[in-house]
């Protein structure tokens, strides 16, 4: 079983930026497309930034698209989130996510595996 663990979050100003991180516990994470979530108080788990399992694609939410940049190291094996331009909206606890398949998918149902969450606080 994959184990996730994310790290990074914290309190930023807005327009400033953060690197999330998320270290797997198996090199056969490479065989997997990777996801970030994140969800905010009182509203259900989003989709944020995905990878395929090669890196050769990516996908984002429109509300991140040019602000954030998800990239993964199979080497360590860590999947990363740069986020650019935070705004307060972005205020959450963000996920990465893994485990199904090669290719991004958007619903959490296309992900086996789950990290613990950190939280990403953009004050105004």
């Amino acid at each position: 079983q994959v184990q996730l663990v994310e790290s990074g979050g914290g309190l930023v100003q807005a327009g400033g930026s953060l690197r999330l991180s998320c270290a797997a516990s198996e090199r056969t994470f490479s065989n997997y497309a990777m996801g970030w979530f994140r969800q905010a108080p009182g509203k259900e788990r989003e989709f944020v930034a995905g990878i395929t399992w090669s890196g050769s694609n990516t996908d984002y939410a429109d509300s991140v698209k040019g602000r954030f940049t998800i990239s993964r190291d199979d080497a360590k094996p860590t999947v990363y989130l740069q986020m650019n331009s935070l705004k307060p909206e972005d205020t959450a606890v963000y996920y990465c996510a893994t485990g199904r398949g090669r290719y991004v998918v958007r619903g959490t149902l296309g992900y086996a595996y789950w990290g613990q969450g950190t939280q990403v606080t953009v004050s105004s």
